[in-house]
């Protein structure tokens, strides 16, 4: 198997686009369309911007804090800073914590910690082990956006990036699809107007498929931890991951179909659905809803447990 482009060994064959990339080309390409989604996606007009990285430590955040400190190694017009959100799962968060922290200190990226049981009183694991039916992801979900969104209000960023592929993107549209969720489809990242009291998201890796992101990371010798959280086999999404990788398997570029299906319908969506941002009548974070998912689904239960700690 031959690189198309230059004939020597290949390392990865894109069946969407039918290469055959050697490794020098494929992190090319990986790196060339992670500054194409900068691009559209970040706004330079100001004197200075600042972007901070949520990091998990897994492969995706990783690759996201590398190739951001990359690229902008050396600008003195942007920031980058990170942090993680410690959601107080045992066995499964502290190992992630710890290659997060490694990998920002070797990039001298300002790095910072968040948690659960500091900000809400409790832990995901007493959430779970409180309610046995709960599905994890349903209440660990809206907490750690509520809680990325202060931290990246704490640092002072003009964007929080996330470490979300080119998988979970064309995932989160196919679950919005299926819901009839158009509203919610209309406010999926990357967002480019600001919001009172939000700070925007951005995707850099929403062009890059899972395996090209643990195929990088491996290449450019990112340590990045690879264990998975004992609460994944609960999370509705596996269904909507299932079918996307069917299809993707059967018509290569699904995945690349969902993504521009979004970005064509968007800018109409937009205008015919709820978009607004208001404020949580409970705890007066940022929600498109009069309580937010937070609130709604768990404050009460979240300070029962807080109590009886």
């Amino acid at each position: 198997m031959k690189c198309t482009i230059c004939g020597r060994d290949a390392v990865y064959e894109a069946k969407y686009s039918g290469e055959m990339l050697c490794a020098d080309h494929f992190t090319a390409s990986v790196d060339r369309r992670i500054r194409r989604e900068i691009r559209e996606q970040v706004s330079f007009s100001g004197s200075h911007i600042t972007i901070s990285v949520a990091i998990s430590g897994g492969k995706d955040s990783s690759v996201t804090l590398y190739s951001l400190a990359e690229l902008f190694k050396g600008r003195k017009n942007v920031t980058l800073k990170a942090f993680t959100v410690d959601e107080g799962i045992e066995g499964y968060r502290s190992s992630g914590l710890q290659k997060a922290r490694m990998l920002a200190g070797m990039l001298g990226v300002e790095h910072s910690t968040i948690s659960f049981k500091d900000h809400f009183g409790t832990t995901m694991d007493r959430v779970v082990s409180e309610n046995p039916e709960v599905i994890p992801c349903s209440r660990c979900g809206p907490m750690r956006r509520q809680m990325m969104n202060l931290e990246s209000l704490s640092l002072e960023s003009d964007y929080v990036a996330l470490g979300m592929n080119l998988d979970d993107y064309s995932q989160s549209i196919l679950m919005n699809v299926a819901r009839g969720d158009v509203d919610r489809l209309a406010r999926m990242a990357p967002h480019s107007d600001s919001r009172d009291g939000m700070v925007r998201r951005i995707l850099p890796l929403r062009r890059i498929p899972e395996k090209e992101v643990m195929l990088y990371a491996i290449l450019k010798g990112i340590n990045f931890d690879a264990s998975w959280c004992p609460y994944y086999e609960k999370a509705q999404r596996n269904t909507f991951r299932d079918v996307v990788e069917t299809l993707e398997e059967r018509s290569p570029g699904t995945r690349f179909a969902l993504l521009n299906f979004l970005d064509r319908i968007k800018p109409s969506i937009r205008g015919g659905s709820d978009t607004a941002v208001g404020k949580c009548a409970v705890c007066g974070q940022p929600s498109s809803s009069e309580i937010c998912p937070v609130c709604a689904a768990s404050s009460e239960n979240l300070n029962e447990i807080s109590q009886r700690k």
